[in-house]
């Protein structure tokens, strides 16, 4: 159906507004606030154990915190976007709010009276931060995520907005290859973050360190909003998603014991705003009772539109919530594998006792290491949107490659894998620090290369770039449109939940193992901890969670590994199996 806009229609406006000359400022946008934010926050450990006289447990666990929030309210940003502001509002107010809370992370190295005094090595009792210093801390922590979570959900999806053309028959593939890359120059401008931000804070202090993703921030803001004019911004869903959401549920709790027919739709109830006449799906079959018309006098207006949504709702509402229930056991598949990817904080201190050292005169700083994470994200992708794609289309016809439930599957072994290297490689540090004397000094340089780590980081990066990519076509095409926001946001909340998940870990490693006054697995000084242990539950957790991914896809069939949109009117290919 075509919208009428004066003399031109809506397909016609997009013809002049969108395409891929908008992804500069998207993508430049984007990138400028992942450097923004990454670079602050990779080095943040040392920050907070330096400035802030923190433990390296309880700077975890606060840093877990600060990301758990920042990834959840990304369901929060997406359904505002969704239902409100439109996308194209939600990036930008969500840049200007991160802009906000890196200008005030900055002042807290800009001026003293906001941090502690440095603690030296023969203080027994350290002076803690006061609760204004933390405050301020906080609140820039609060600005941050607030920024985070209209940005990460929504950025993405505002590029696809620019991107789909229905009546192009390539622009399936277009939209395909824009997630890739899209994640691909993400993971340059993380790159970027953990080079040159952090050699930056290493190099020449904190005050410069911070001082530059905020410059970042403004070049962040100015690049979105310059491309204003091209952008085809969407018009947003008027109704509350969630709460309708909510709404369908109740519904067909209140009509529980009605009869569900077999057959035929003449009895659902259909919004008068719907562009299509849906019929109710068979899998949930009891959330149909939520669309089905008992009393047309009672339940609907003279205008035809339900006078209690709490009773009945449209059979699109129904569609909607089922297919939100549908990725529920794919998703949280993926928490695990995000909890593998929050031990950055420890490999900081494992790694600035080690030689890092690649040039006689210039060494590796200890937050830079996740870059081999990112370059082996990167070289994934390029190599399998470039390479392995096509063979694979050439030889067994399959146009997209691996399903995205297989790429799945194979980050989520591959996470697994590293969590046990990661095990024996701290193992190994760990006992030729102790047989050096150093048990008694965590800052004393280990006789070993840090290079060590590489392969483990390596590992992560195929694991996420795998997964990631892999979970949000997964989500983007089984959601229906009106839910984009959401099938980006839903791999965002599962960085939150994991974040949370994390936290506890190392909380509760933390008390369980310093119980009786013993040394904590978790402690400040590695080489008395046990790090190796921390890593060897990850794995063991991790792979504990690939067998539940595989009893996941048991619940699961597949048909010619294709996921067509919902929007596309065609029936979703992953989808639970039917009531029995």
């Amino acid at each position: 159906m075509k919208l009428k806009m004066g003399t031109e229609t809506q397909d016609e406006v997009n013809t002049r507004k969108g395409g891929l000359r908008t992804m500069p400022f998207i993508i430049l946008n984007e990138s400028f606030e992942r450097i923004a934010s990454y670079g602050s926050q990779t080095n943040l450990i040392i920050y907070l154990m330096t400035y802030y006289n923190m433990s390296a447990a309880t700077g975890t666990s606060i840093l877990g915190i600060w990301g758990a929030l920042s990834s959840g309210l990304a369901i929060v940003g997406a359904i505002i976007a969704d239902s409100y502001w439109g996308r194209f509002n939600a990036v930008a107010y969500g840049t200007i709010f991160t802009f906000i809370g890196m200008v005030i992370l900055w002042l807290t190295s800009m001026i003293p009276q906001l941090t502690t005094l440095a603690c030296s090595h023969f203080q027994h009792v350290c002076n803690g931060p006061t609760a204004f210093q933390l405050a301020v801390l906080f609140t820039s922590f609060a600005f941050t995520s607030i920024g985070a979570g209209f940005v990460r959900p929504c950025s993405i999806m505002f590029g696809a907005d620019q991107l789909e053309q229905k009546g192009n028959p390539e622009n399936k593939k277009i939209v395909e290859s824009y997630f890739n890359w899209y994640y691909a120059s993400t993971g340059i401008a993380t790159m970027i973050a953990v080079t040159v931000i952090i050699y930056i804070q290493d190099r020449f202090g904190w005050q410069i360190g911070f001082g530059i993703p905020v410059i970042l921030m403004v070049l962040s803001v100015s690049t979105f909003l310059i491309g204003s004019p091209l952008y085809i911004k969407v018009k947003t869903d008027t109704e509350n998603l969630l709460l309708g959401l909510f709404q369908a549920g109740v519904a067909a709790f209140r009509k529980r014991k009605i009869h569900l027919p077999l057959t035929g739709c003449d009895d659902y109830y259909h919004s008068p705003y719907e562009t299509e006449v849906l019929t109710p799906s068979k899998d949930f079959r009891f959330l149909n009772r939520a669309c089905m018309i008992e009393d047309p006098e009672r339940e609907l207006n003279p205008d035809g539109s339900t006078s209690n949504p709490w009773n009945l709702c449209s059979v699109e509402r129904v569609e909607s919530l089922k297919a939100l229930i549908r990725i529920l056991p794919m998703w949280s598949a993926g928490f695990m594998m995000f909890v593998d990817m929050n031990v950055f904080a420890f490999s900081v201190l494992q790694t600035k006792t080690m030689d890092r050292h690649i040039f006689p005169h210039f060494e590796i700083p200890a937050a830079s290491f996740s870059v081999f994470l990112i370059i082996a994200l990167t070289i994934w992708i390029t190599f399998y949107d470039r390479v392995f794609v096509p063979l694979l289309s050439k030889y067994t016809g399959r146009p997209r490659g691996l399903s995205p439930v297989t790429r799945m599957g194979i980050g989520l072994a591959v996470s697994c894998m590293s969590m046990a290297l990661s095990a024996i490689t701290e193992s190994i540090r760990r006992k030729r620090a102790i047989a050096e004397g150093h048990e008694d000094d965590p800052h004393a340089l280990v006789n070993m290369s840090a290079m060590w780590f590489v392969p483990q980081y390596a590992l992560l990066g195929v694991a996420e770039a795998a997964h990631g990519v892999g979970q949000i076509e997964f989500f983007y095409t089984l959601l229906p449109k009106s839910m984009a926001s959401i099938a980006s946001a839903m791999y965002t909340v599962g960085t939150a939940v994991s974040s949370l998940i994390g936290s506890f870990l190392v909380s509760s490693e933390d008390w369980l193992t310093s119980r009786g006054g013993k040394t904590s697995w978790l402690a400040s000084n590695i080489n008395k901890g046990h790090l190796d242990y921390h890593y060897w539950i990850l794995a063991f957790m991790s792979f504990l969670n690939l067998l539940y991914f595989l009893v996941v896809c048991r619940f699961y069939q597949t048909e010619n590994d294709e996921l067509p949109h919902v929007a596309d009117e065609e029936e979703c290919d992953y989808r639970l199996l039917h009531e029995s």
